[in-house]
């Protein structure tokens, strides 16, 4: 049997996913998608994790994308074209689609982030990059396109001229210029991104578990509404925290100059009753 394409392991509260094909540049096939899918569903239900890093095994590239010998191959047995999101393909929901993954996804990108690799990236919550990192979404110059979300995302979280730019022509985007745009968070050298990517993780693992996944959950839902309604739509993690221990917690422990000790839970019966909506 071969071996895994995704490695998953669990260290504390932080769950490191690793795409393992050096040899192919990370490129992810179906099987990729497939491994990947059971660990977005483990993060997800396991309350031990707080935090998730995604990486690409070797020195040179988080992942060139899809595999395109495979796409060749399946073209050729009459795999009709795909077009957005991963509805019907292996891994479904992908993390491009993944739209209620509650915690944090951090991207850690060393070498090239290209194609899907770069619409994973984009789908994740902070991009910490080495300086030696490269971006681009080159599907235009093969009759594709970046329908894993790179269209849509790229267009919100850069402005549209330079997403438009790097979408209609393919050309690659510098760790320096993402900085500059505010595609990333933090770049720094090579030897030193490990270390970064620690630093961001244990600063996630101090912040309560439920107030981080209520703070996403209503940055990403509210992104398009209205700021009133922003105020008062419903929001199951921030239902959660507010009726959990932790919200008396911190308070507590801030009062009593001590570390707060975070539950992540919400009250029993308050969890069964959100969860069955």
């Amino acid at each position: 049997m071969s071996r895994p394409r995704v490695r998953y392991v669990k260290d504390g509260h932080v769950a490191h996913i690793t795409l393992d094909r050096p040899e192919v540049l990370n490129a992810m096939d179906s099987r990729t998608h497939e491994e990947l899918a059971g660990i977005w569903d483990d993060v997800e239900a396991d309350d031990r994790v707080r935090v998730a890093v995604l990486a690409g095994a070797g020195d040179r590239a988080f992942s060139v994308g899809q595999d395109l010998r495979e796409r060749d191959r399946l073209q050729r047995e009459g795999d009709p074209a795909t077009s957005f999101g991963s509805r019907g393909l292996p891994g479904s929901p992908r993390l491009t689609d993944r739209f209620t993954l509650s915690k944090p996804v951090i991207a850690r990108v060393h070498g090239y982030a290209l194609g899907g690799g770069f619409e994973l990236a984009l789908a994740c919550d902070l991009i910490i990059a080495s300086d030696q990192a490269v971006f681009g979404l080159p599907e235009v110059r093969l009759g594709l396109i970046p329908g894993a979300g790179g269209v849509f995302r790229l267009f919100r979280q850069v402005p549209q001229k330079v997403a438009m730019g790097h979408l209609l022509t393919g050309r690659r985007m510098s760790a320096a210029t993402a900085l500059r745009h505010g595609l990333v968070n933090e770049v720094v050298p090579a030897d030193r991104l490990d270390e970064c990517v620690r630093e961001w993780t244990g600063d996630l693992v101090r912040a309560a578990p439920l107030s981080v996944r209520a703070v996403k959950e209503a940055a990403l839902r509210s992104f398009d509404m209205p700021l009133e309604r922003a105020f008062t739509a419903e929001y199951v993690w921030e239902e959660r925290r507010r009726r959990g221990p932790d919200a008396v917690e911190g308070v507590r422990a801030f009062v009593e100059k001590r570390d707060p000790v975070w539950s992540g839970t919400a009250k029993d019966d308050e969890t069964a009753r959100l969860t069955t909506r």
